[in-house]
């Protein structure tokens, strides 16, 4: 029997065990777009309109971030917004998630 202690969820060891990091983003406001790219070269695709404070920002705005945690967040100053590489990878499954069910509808 295991007794240890983890204090990660199944995201988080993810995370940890794989040395997952945000090593840049680009952003497509005009497409309602942003791309978070990991350092496995993977490309997360997230709605800006699915996050409120980045949802009518500006281009410039968008593009003044800062990573935080080495690399497992984003911060955007000029928004006052944090947002994590655990919430994207979450994002991105429930989307996949999501994808299936309706195709299997």
């Amino acid at each position: 029997m295991n007794t240890s202690t983890n204090r990660f969820d199944a995201l988080e060891s993810l995370i940890h065990e794989e040395g997952l990091r945000i090593e840049a983003i680009d952003v497509h406001p005009e497409m309602d777009l942003l791309l978070v790219i990991l350092n496995t070269k993977t490309i997360l695709r997230q709605k800006i309109s699915d996050y409120p404070s980045l949802h009518g920002a500006t281009k410039e705005k968008l593009m003044n971030y800062e990573f935080i945690g080495k690399g497992t967040g984003i911060h955007w100053p000029d928004l006052d917004e944090d947002l994590s590489l655990k919430g994207f990878l979450r994002d991105e499954l429930r989307n996949m998630v999501n994808s299936k069910k309706q195709k299997a509808a």
